[in-house]
This record gives structure tokens, sequence and C-alpha cells, in this order.
């Protein structure tokens, strides 16, 4: 890879509740224009791109692709969407972030993997928690050898018994329980402990008879350090709605909700500091930029998350094989 000089140019497919996030925080990043708008309803994508200035509006992926000046795209598009739409950007040379998750499949992640390699383009997944200040905080006193996880409990609790998105506008397609809200927990286990998860156990409730989908999950992770975790899920949960994650270690015990931490006594910790912004998908955006400027592979990229789908998908077989 080379060192990008100059204003990043981007391409922003999907214009949906993260779509805007994203929109919000390439505003706040110097040397970085998104040039591109890419969304299924022009319309609606025509009165987003006139709110933040952006020239070039399209309902189909290949228009942003196809102009040389892009340099990078970020895909805050349908899950089921990600791995093809990830490839077509590496094919055409961009450099790509995907949105969590990075693909339904074992297969689709792998393949997007093996490209990236091929390639040397930088490809990110936006694995939020790895950037949220608040778990920053708790690895910052790992790496510093001030803490060592034991347990991790984690609930990750929605409303949804419909297809909605984080506006509460419809969506197009089907959120999903284990392929996109465990995947924040399952690689940010691993991450946080700095281990390979060796141990992964699933139990799933009734499949809702509209959405296809397990509206309540049970999952139990092991890592190679020895630590454990167990994360609840719930598309049925009446609130409080929100993932929160309690980590027990041998030092101390810490309560994540948000970009918020607290101590077991619930104190509130200060992590404003800890980085340049408390928001979350900001400085996952700055990494993404930061590596195609420094020609280095970022955090999250998609040959760190990889394991994670391999996780995923080893439950996914298991709940199969329960009926």
């Amino acid at each position: 890879m080379t060192t990008k000089v100059g204003t990043i140019r981007v391409a922003l497919a999907g214009a949906g509740a993260f779509g805007i996030k994203h929109l919000d925080a390439c505003r706040l990043i110097d040397g970085v224009e998104v040039v591109s708008l890419i969304s299924r309803d022009l319309e609606k994508t025509k009165e987003v791109a006139t709110k933040y200035g952006i020239g070039h509006v399209g309902i189909d992926l290949a228009d942003a692709l196809a102009l040389k000046e892009v340099d990078a795209v970020i895909l805050c598009t349908p899950t089921q969407m990600h791995a093809e739409q990830a490839i077509a950007c590496m094919k055409a040379g961009k450099h790509v972030q995907v949105e969590i998750p990075l693909a339904d499949t074992l297969a689709g992640a792998e393949a997007v993997a093996a490209l990236q390699q091929r390639t040397g383009l930088v490809a990110m997944c936006g694995h939020t928690r790895r950037f949220n200040p608040s778990h920053q905080y708790v690895h910052n006193e790992i790496t510093a050898g001030r803490f060592n996880i034991q347990q991790m409990d984690v609930q990750t609790y929605f409303f949804r018994r419909s297809n909605m998105n984080a506006l509460g506008q419809a969506r197009s397609w089907t959120d999903h329980l284990l392929w996109h809200h465990a995947a924040h927990t399952v690689d940010l286990f691993a991450y946080q402990t700095g281990g390979e998860i060796v141990q992964a156990n699933a139990l799933q409730g009734p499949i809702h008879p509209v959405l296809g989908i397990a509206m309540d999950m049970s999952i139990q992770l092991k890592s190679s350090t020895g630590a454990i975790c167990t994360l609840s899920l719930s598309f049925n949960n009446d609130g409080p709605l929100g993932t929160f994650f309690r980590y027990i270690g041998d030092t101390a015990t810490y309560l994540a909700r948000y970009d918020d931490l607290f101590t077991a006594k619930d104190e509130k910790i200060d992590v404003s500091r800890v980085a340049v912004s408390m928001n979350g998908i900001e400085l996952q955006d700055r990494e993404f930029f930061a590596a195609i400027r420094a020609g280095r592979e970022p955090n999250s990229s998609v040959t760190k998350v990889l394991p994670c789908y391999r996780v995923l998908h080893k439950l996914e077989q298991q709940l199969a094989a329960a009926g």
C-alpha cells in the first residue's frame, strides 16, 4: 500500500440511520470529503445529499465506483449485501469500510479477507466497540497490566418486532441477532482478552412467524486465556434498550453503558480524554482514513475480525443442528 496525501474522497452507500452517523462523523475529520451518496430511494438520497453538500447521487453502487475521484467507500447497506459490495469496491481499486457485520456467512467474510490480501487495499469492518472510549479505557487498563478479564456479562436488548431501524423507520431487510448483534460482543471479547475463543455455545428462542428469525438468544464463550462470557440478546425486550457490559476482572469490575463507564459502585469514570472524540463512529472513521494515509492495517481490519465470523458460523451450525 502507498501513503495517501491530500483529500480523501469518499462514496457512502446507504443513507439510513447509520449512513447519517457516518456523514456526521466525516464532517468532523480534516482532509475527508464525501463526494458521492448512494441509496435505494433516489428522492430521499437527494435530500440527504443536499443537506450534506454531496454532489453525486445514485441508486447503484456501480455508479459511485465508476468515479475516478473516489478513493474510498463506506458501506452502510443491508447486511446481506456487505460481502458482495465490499468485493466490488476492492475490485474497483477502492479502500472500503463495511458496517458491521462483514458478511452474513463465513464464506462471504473469507472471500472479502482473501481479496484484501491480494489487493493490499485497506478493508475494515465497523466493529465499533473496539473504538468506543468506554471499551478503550478497559483495553488500556488490560494493556498496562492493571486489569485482566475473568468474565464478561453482556446484554443486547432491543424492541424490534417489525423491520425498523435505529430511527424508527421501516427497513427493507431483516436484522439478525447472531450475525449482527452477537458479532459486536464475540469480537470484543476476543479483542479484550487477547485470546482465541476456544468454546462457544448457543441457544435460541422461538422463530418469529413473520420475520423468520429467532427473537431471543443466549450465547456462552470461553477464551484461551480462561475468561468466560455470557451474552443475552433479544428483539422482544421492551426497555431499557441497548447493550450493557459488565467486565469482571482480577482487580476491578467495570460497567459499560454505551459511551459511559462506571465502577462496581456505580461511580462514573471520566473517559473524555481516552480519545479525540466520545463518538465511536467518528473514531472508527478516523482509524479508517488514518490507515489509508499511512498505508497500514487498521484496527478492526477484515483480517483481524475474521475469527469472529468463524465463531458465528460454528454457532449457526450448532443452532441448526439443534432444530
